[in-house]
């Protein structure tokens, strides 16, 4: 009797069991095939997203990279022009102004290769990759340094004008720029081994990146970022801001007070225009390489597709201050807009609003010759 008890438990808790696990595996498929519905969503979503990317990559960057690179060529060309036309006699931050300039203008020289890359991939062969990212590193990096320079020599002039007569020499400062020019060659060259050209995933496309021996060159993208954030952006920022902080400390309390309204307002200018250039660029960045380290749990294909169109808007922005260099650190210059204008009359470029530009000029010279030497 105690048998038959027994086998009518078991043959009960079997079929309890049995309708247990029928209705997990009920449960666990309609789950699977709820879960599938978002994907398709976000397949498409993606695909949307994609498009808009296209977008911005073939007519975006497009029009403005050749924006920049126009104004660039034509501001810097002129810099250039007429700086190394008195080589000679060139003061010791028009000495950087050069190296700035040169800098510049390889670093815009570079965006032709970068908007061909985007809208028809990279078609320009191994060694242009190697080269043109060198290139595009070495004077993005050097650049930033310049202007880092160029504060620390005008904090020099205006609150250590007397003790620094003898560091403010000509041939000090082309030292000072060759050493730069090879510390910003010795962090620029690893991407000569990590660059290489290879077939894209998603396309019959070739592109030119961080594809040479595998985690080495995951791990130089972050590191050359790394370098990015501290040599181009941070480190000018904070040479910059003490500079000129102690500059209009300095000047605020002379006695001039055309001259010290305009060099402040000058001095804050120049501070506020790199801030706001590359800030934006550098957040995209760092919020990118936390996205690659796994800091950040992974996206979504269309938060993915919007950090890389914020990439490419913020870089845009970056690169316009290669076109602001030669407004706010030189064309305000009383000497080089004369200079200039002498350049424009040979080439018979202003007959008829020479006369007026030269008037203008001169009225003003009174009021700012100081002010331009020294900020």
């Amino acid at each position: 009797m105690t048998q038959t008890y027994k086998i009518m438990d078991d043959h009960i808790m079997g079929a309890i069991t049995k309708k247990i696990i029928i209705d997990i595996n009920f449960t666990i498929t309609d789950f699977e095939n709820i879960t599938e519905a978002p994907s398709s969503v976000e397949e498409y979503t993606c695909d949307a997203k994609n498009n808009t990317l296209h977008l911005f990559h073939t007519v975006f960057q497009p029009l403005v990279y050749g924006a920049v690179l126009l104004l660039g060529l034509t501001g810097n060309g002129f810099l250039l022009t007429v700086l190394l036309k008195r080589w000679k006699t060139l003061r010791i931050t028009e000495i950087y102004l050069v190296h700035l300039a040169f800098a510049d203008l390889l670093l815009l020289l570079t965006l032709p290769f970068a908007v061909t890359q985007a809208v028809t991939g990279w078609v320009f062969g191994e060694f242009l990759c190697k080269l043109l990212g060198l290139i595009n590193r070495l004077n993005m990096v050097c650049g930033s340094l310049l202007l880092a320079c160029i504060s620390f020599d005008r904090y020099l002039a205006v609150v250590h004008a007397i003790p620094s007569l003898q560091i403010r020499r000509p041939e000090i400062v082309h030292l000072i720029c060759a050493l730069l020019w090879l510390l910003c060659m010795s962090v620029s060259m690893p991407n000569i081994v990590f660059l290489a050209v290879v077939e894209n995933d998603d396309g019959p496309t070739r592109s030119c990146s961080y594809n040479n021996h595998g985690i080495h060159a995951h791990n130089w993208m972050l590191t050359n970022r790394l370098i990015t954030h501290l040599l181009c952006f941070f480190l000018p920022l904070m040479v910059m801001g003490y500079c000129y902080t102690a500059i209009i400390l300095t000047l605020y309390q002379s006695q001039k007070s055309l001259e010290k309204q305009g060099a402040i307002r000058l001095a804050l200018l120049v501070t506020l225009v790199f801030c706001l250039c590359w800030l934006p660029n550098n957040v995209i960045i760092l919020i990118d390489s936390l996205v690659q380290v796994g800091a950040i749990s992974k996206w979504s294909c269309y938060a993915r597709a919007t950090l890389d169109e914020a990439f490419i808007v913020t870089e845009c922005i970056g690169l316009m201050h290669c076109c602001l260099n030669p407004i706010l650190y030189a064309f305000i210059g009383v000497r080089f807009r004369r200079d200039l204008l002498q350049l424009l009359a040979k080439r018979k470029c202003l007959r008829v609003c020479l006369p007026e530009l030269r008037a203008g000029s001169q009225s003003r010279s009174s009021v700012t010759p100081t002010t331009s030497n020294h900020i």
